[in-house]
């Protein structure tokens, strides 16, 4: 299995179009058996979908994310674990322990706060200021 983390400096990147890298994590047996950090090039908002895609990642794990994202990961096949907070390792561990929340609601619309870097998305869905 693999998965992908929206990352920086060790932690779940709390903004799934703003991502600046993934860290994937190749899982077997449950053992995660490798992992790499991926930068994402500018890559942003929906393109980042297809940069999932294309990094053959089964699962998502990320803070906050908008609706539009969500839509285009389902049609994907792509699983989200969205809300997610803290280490990206952890969050990992979790997933493979059976532990990290499967929230898909945990969502930011940031078309209203677009030019605005003063927001930070958690798991309770909403954005704040």
């Amino acid at each position: 299995m693999r998965v992908a983390v929206t990352y920086e400096n060790g932690e779940v990147f709390q903004h799934f179009g703003r991502t600046p890298m993934f860290k994937v994590y190749d899982i077997e047996n449950d053992t995660i058996v490798s992992d790499e950090v991926i930068d994402t090039n500018g890559t942003g908002h929906g393109a980042l979908v297809g940069f999932i895609k294309d990094l053959n990642a089964e699962i998502l794990i990320c803070g906050g994310i908008g609706g539009g994202a969500k839509e285009a990961l389902s049609g994907s096949g792509i699983k989200l674990y969205a809300g997610a907070l803290g280490s990206a390792d952890e969050a990992v561990k979790a997933l493979i322990n059976g532990t990290l929340p499967e929230v898909s609601e945990a969502t930011c619309d940031h078309h209203e706060h677009e030019g605005h870097g003063d927001h930070d998305c958690s798991h309770s869905g909403g954005c704040h200021h």
